[in-house]
């Protein structure tokens, strides 16, 4: 028993000394070799490392080989021999631009298409109302064949109305009349005016020598009868309202613009409308009027347009698209789909003359017609990329290329 406990403590000590030379043997081979960079600094065939980086994000730099990256990655050398930096920028080869169908197009000053195409509605005219109202206190002694929605011109009869102050009052102007003052007949006639007679009315009644107190009421415009308070035998108070007549010769275009486009509209700008019901016309008109509120559940403004009714064929209700002119102002003009928007920035691939492409920031402004206005960071004749340009963006982010500011700094 005591033999065997001896022959275990030998074999314990041979195996701890064996992995005691093993364990220095690897220490010395990894000294001598194993890594290509044998020192910091310097790599194969004595090219010098500038430093360790990872091509996934190459702005981290590292000063050990045996760097990992904050991806996980391990970390390769850059070489202070490798191809001099022209300048930021991606280069792609001839065949790269072919298969990516890369085309590249200047910025140009030019005006902006509208574009802009919307529904709207036609209504009346609410400038061209006209109302008619009894001058005097009285009652209806005939109604003419009128109903509401009815259309009829200017000077349409209405209603007969008699009104006993009027003829008491033509009886008081014919007995001054015939005192012969001139001075009493002109206050006269004008008390009559003030009442609200008629030079035609009142010429009469001096021609004739006999009073009139029955006056016939007549739509001041052309157009619709909206309301018609008026009934035979009925008695009048002075001021009362006995019909409203809508004109027609001109009418209001109601149009939806979202709230989103609100820049692309202005009052004067002229816009072409066109109905399902008259196919292949359109109709000419301007905005007269932007609404100063929005519709809270369709976000859009209401953009009023006044087109010319001839005829009468434009009627209230009609459904139209309209589509508005561009405001001829010059702008900066890109192709849409150059700019590359990120949410945090709006960019553009620049054409740089030596064959590099670079990120450049913009700040655009309207759109329209598949072209965008830049407001600031291009200047005209600079060349953008107008396809495949995201994927050189991808590639200028992997980079670590820097995106040319506004200003126009480096």
């Amino acid at each position: 028993m005591t033999l065997d406990r001896k022959n275990a403590a030998r074999w314990g000590a041979g195996a701890l000394a064996l992995a005691l030379v093993a364990g220095g043997g690897g220490y010395w081979l990894g000294q001598r070799g194993g890594a290509p960079a044998t020192e910091a600094g310097s790599g194969p065939a004595g090219r010098k490392v500038l430093y360790w980086y990872d091509p996934m994000v190459p702005t981290e730099h590292y000063d050990n080989p045996n760097s990992l990256s904050s991806m996980g990655m391990k970390t390769i050398p850059k070489y202070a021999d490798a191809a001099p930096d022209t300048g930021p920028g991606v280069s792609v080869d001839a065949a790269a631009k072919q298969s990516l169908g890369m085309r590249v197009v200047a910025a140009e000053m030019g005006s902006l298409p509208s574009g802009l195409t919307v529904n709207g509605t036609i209504d009346f005219n609410q400038r061209d109302v006209g109302i008619v109202q009894a001058r005097s206190g009285g009652f209806v002694s005939r109604v003419y064949a009128r109903a509401p929605g009815d259309v009829i011109g200017a000077g349409a009869p209405i209603a007969d109305l008699q009104l006993p102050e009027w003829g008491g009052a033509q009886g008081e102007f014919l007995a001054v009349k015939r005192l012969g003052r001139p001075d009493l007949t002109a206050a006269a006639r004008q008390r009559l005016k003030l009442m609200g007679m008629s030079d035609a009315l009142i010429s009469e009644v001096e021609r004739s020598g006999r009073t009139n107190g029955t006056v016939t009421i007549r739509s001041p415009i052309a157009g619709v009868i909206q309301t018609l308070d008026v009934r035979v035998g009925m008695t009048l108070a002075a001021g009362q309202s006995l019909a409203q007549v809508s004109g027609i010769g001109t009418v209001w275009l109601n149009a939806a613009v979202p709230e989103t486009q609100a820049g692309l509209v202005r009052i004067g700008q002229s816009a072409s409308a066109t109905l399902a019901a008259f196919p292949g016309e359109s109709f000419a008109g301007r905005i007269t009027a932007i609404l100063p509120t929005a519709q809270a559940d369709s976000r859009t403004l209401t953009v009023r347009i006044e087109l010319a009714n001839s005829g009468g064929r434009l009627r209230p209700g009609m459904f139209a698209q309209v589509a508005f002119a561009g405001d001829g102002k010059p702008a900066l003009l890109v192709p849409s789909e150059a700019v590359i928007r990120t949410g945090a920035r709006t960019l553009v691939m620049l054409a740089l003359s030596d064959g590099r492409y670079r990120p450049a920031e913009v700040r655009t402004g309207r759109e329209g017609g598949g072209k965008t206005e830049v407001l600031a960071g291009l200047a005209a004749g600079e060349k953008v990329v107008a396809s495949g340009q995201f994927l050189l963006d991808s590639e200028a982010s992997l980079t670590g290329i820097t995106a040319r500011p506004i200003g126009g700094g480096q």
